[in-house]
Formats: structure tokens, C-alpha cells, sequence
């Protein structure tokens, strides 16, 4: 098994294979756990590469905030654009994880071919990722309901275009 490594919130990309984790991240104003390190467990878990698989957070490693929002916006930006797949998880909850800055990075990569879309029917607000569903299939993004599935869609597409195996 090949190693995972986590890249966070404007820390250097580096070179190698990448998955981005897009998606709503908690607000201290309205706290909530994180859903990334159930995600990173399932990637490590998964994933059999030839070459160590880096995962890019947008959360900042120890709660440490950008000093500038503009920092945390382009790290975000370069690290989407970087990464040979992007998993989005929406646990939609209006009130804790609302995933506004979410909904405009989802119709940027949607038509990238890089993106796989997880859209809960159980979370608080399932109603409010109806429209990304419908655009996910109009441009042929996988939608799943779990995130183990999404980890493994991801991973798979992220296999798919760079030939990379995984583990059955």
C-alpha cells in the first residue's frame, strides 16, 4: 500500500498524484465536526497507487486562519486547479455547514471532468444540493450518497486518468 500523505490550507503542493476535498468546512461562529478526516481515513484506507497519494485540505492545520482571506481563496483556487481529482462531499445543513463558497467551486469544476459529487439524502438539508445533482448529471459527474462511495468514485476516476490500480 502506498502512503497518504494531507496537505493543508496554504501549505506547498507538491508533485504526484492529488485529490482535492471540496466541500463545506466548519465555521467556529457555527461549530460542527469536520467530515475530511472520515474522508482521509477512507482514502488511506483505499487507496494502492504506485506513487504516495497527496489529499488537499482546505482546513488550516491547527485552526490556524489565514491572515488574509485573499491567501486562503488563492490557495484553494491553485490546489482545485492542481489536483487530478476533486471530491465533493455536501452534507448540507444551512445552519452549521451551509457550503455557499462550495456551490460556486462546484460549477467551476464541474466541466473539468475531474469532479465526483456526495450529496447525502440524510443530511439536514438534502433539498439544497438538488440543483448540484442536476448539473452533476448533465456533465456525467458521479453522485453518491455515502462517503465511503464518494471516496471510492473519486478514487476510481482519479484511477482512470492516471492509470493508477486499487485495491478491489
Amino acid at each position: 500500500m502506498s502512503a497518504v500523505r494531507l496537505v493543508m490550507a496554504r501549505e506547498p503542493i507538491p508533485a504526484g498524484p492529488k485529490v482535492f476535498l471540496a466541500g463545506p468546512t466548519p465555521d467556529k461562529s457555527a461549530p460542527a465536526p469536520s467530515w475530511r478526516p472520515t474522508a482521509l481515513d477512507l482514502i488511506t484506507a483505499q487507496w494502492t497507487g504506485p506513487e504516495p497519494l497527496t489529499v488537499l485540505s482546505p482546513e488550516s492545520r491547527c485552526g490556524v486562519r489565514a491572515e488574509r482571506y485573499e491567501h486562503q481563496v488563492d490557495w484553494e483556487t491553485e490546489a482545485r486547479a492542481a489536483a487530478d481529482a476533486i471530491l465533493f462531499w455536501i452534507p448540507r445543513d444551512v445552519r452549521a455547514l451551509p457550503g455557499f463558497t462550495t456551490n460556486v467551486e462546484f460549477g467551476l469544476d464541474t466541466p473539468s471532468g475531474r469532479a465526483v459529487l456526495g450529496a447525502p439524502a440524510d443530511c439536514p438539508n438534502p433539498e439544497r444540493n438538488r440543483y448540484l445533482v442536476y448539473v452533476a448529471g448533465r456533465y456525467s459527474v458521479p453522485v453518491c450518497e455515502t462517503l465511503a462511495d464518494t471516496v471510492t468514485k473519486t478514487l476510481a476516476l482519479l484511477s482512470r486518468r492516471s492509470n493508477a490500480p486499487l485495491r478491489a
